[in-house]
């Protein structure tokens, strides 16, 4: 037996007093479940997998913050809502934009084209983004034949890309789910976002919307009217009425005119005395004598706009009259109709159930001159019936200017055959026999205008047949009430 060699019992337990050692150890302990866990196939794969998550995830949050970063930096964004007046402007100029693009022309109201026309800027202009979603827009004309329709395309809802000069625009129409209940449209918004560097072509555009707005409207009279709150336009613009058009008695008009312009050229003269800048006109007389025309022919003349409101409209109360006149449009004339009515108070409703307006005399006299009335503006009053209207609403402050229109006196017979028929009578014959008919039938001062319009309209190209048909005017012509008032201006 070899005596170097250790005994067995011996030997083992040895051996396993290090095993245990080795195993007490904290250090080793960690290295040896460490070393198992990354021998195992599936820790490693589902630890690896949870770290490609996590850093896919960081990876996505820093991308989101940094454009968000970048597009705060790099980009700016314009929106536009629906309630806004420039709303409509910006949908015309697109749709202009759009169509000189595609012709490739300029807007009348952009910059001057450049006058390089190479390859390159064919290219370019070739490769220029499109509008490529539209909404279609039907007109019928007011003049023309009831088949005379117009389309118009306007960007639809959605997304557009423009270029403008040099600069990429993006346009993203939404419409909202909410509804406007007054008006039962819905909330829509138009943004567009460009660069940074490029933020001043936004009001460029603007100015080109605007000035494109004003020269669709040239020439025309936008007639407002009164929908729930607030003021809508009525129907499409019309054309302006010529102020000469409208025949008054010799003066008058222009007594009106000179008034009306140096109240709009005195505005600091009133606001430096602490006088309010309001101006308030009476047209009274029988109906057909004018009153409404030559309000239209005025706002025409001095390149106002009209909002008509009828004191005895139903559902008008003392509030909403209140509140429509301290929101008048800008340049508008306000015109309202049946002063008078505010007077009436029937108690018994009518056939209808309607037992009248519902605007009080207090009311009125509130919305016209009150602590809370409107200031800057120019409002006419209109009546048949002037005897009704209380003294206190025709006082200067509320009523600076009672203008009675009255029948036609000879002045205006005569001046209204001129205005249709003196290229036709040229030598004056027939108006001469003319004449001498209404004079012979006592006509001056007996019939309204609107009565001889109606004569010379049925007899248009036949000065002889409106000469024949003048003894057809002796009927039912009436004789009006003259009421004399403060700041009188008398037009017969």
């Amino acid at each position: 037996m070899d005596s170097n060699a250790p005994s067995t019992p011996h030997h083992a337990r040895e051996q396993i007093a290090k095993h245990i050692s080795v195993e007490s150890s904290p250090g080793n302990g960690l290295s040896s479940y460490l070393s198992q866990l990354t021998s195992n196939p599936f820790f490693t794969a589902g630890f690896g997998l949870a770290a490609l998550a996590t850093a896919a995830r960081i990876g996505q949050k820093s991308i989101q913050h940094g454009a968000a970063l970048l597009r705060r930096r790099m980009l700016v964004d314009l929106e536009i809502t629906r309630h806004d007046e420039a709303y409509p402007w910006v949908l015309q100029w697109m749709t202009a934009f759009h169509r000189a693009q595609i012709a490739g022309t300029q807007l009348a109201t952009g910059p001057a084209p450049d006058a390089k026309t190479g390859l390159l800027s064919s290219l370019v202009s070739r490769f220029n983004p499109r509008l490529h979603h539209l909404q279609v827009q039907t007109f019928r004309s007011p003049s023309g034949p009831a088949t005379d329709t117009h389309f118009a395309l306007v960007p639809g809802h959605g997304q557009h890309i423009l270029r403008y000069g040099g600069a990429l625009i993006l346009v993203n129409r939404q419409r909202e789910k909410a509804f406007d209940m007054t008006k039962g449209e819905p909330f829509e918004t138009i943004t567009m976002t460009t660069l940074y560097a490029y933020r001043n072509v936004f009001e460029d555009i603007f100015a080109e919307a605007h000035q494109l707005a004003r020269q669709m409207e040239e020439g025309k009279t936008v007639i407002y009217n009164s929908m729930g709150p607030d003021w809508q336009q009525f129907g499409e613009p019309k054309r302006k009425r010529p102020l000469d058009s409208v025949v008054l008695e010799r003066g008058v008009k222009e007594r009106i005119v000179e008034d009306v312009r140096a109240f709009v050229a005195s505005r600091t003269w009133y606001l430096d005395r602490g006088i309010p800048y309001r101006r308030g006109y009476l047209l009274y007389g029988p109906p057909g004598t004018g009153k409404s025309s030559f309000i239209q022919a005025l706002a025409g003349h001095l390149d106002f706009n009209i909002a008509i409101l009828n004191v005895s409209q139903r559902g008008l109360t003392d509030d909403r009259l209140n509140h429509l006149l301290t929101k008048i449009p800008p340049r508008t004339i306000v015109l309202l109709e049946d002063a008078d009515a505010a007077f009436v108070n029937r108690r018994e409703p009518g056939a209808d159930g309607y037992s009248g307006a519902t605007v009080t005399f207090s009311g009125l006299l509130n919305a016209l001159d009150g602590v809370a009335s409107a200031e800057e503006r120019i409002i006419f009053l209109t009546t048949n019936h002037v005897e009704r209207l209380d003294e206190a609403l025709i006082r200067p402050g509320r009523v600076d200017m009672t203008i009675r229109l009255g029948e036609a006196t000879e002045y205006q017979i005569d001046q209204l055959w001129d205005r249709f028929y003196a290229e036709l009578d040229v030598g004056g014959e027939a108006k001469k026999r003319f004449m001498s008919k209404v004079r012979e039938l006592r006509l001056a001062n007996a019939v309204s205008t609107a009565a001889l319009q109606g004569l010379f309209l049925y007899n248009k190209d036949d000065a002889e047949g409106a000469v024949s048909m003048v003894h057809s005017l002796t009927t039912g012509h009436i004789h009006d009430r003259h009421v004399e008032t403060p700041g009188h201006v008398d037009g017969v």
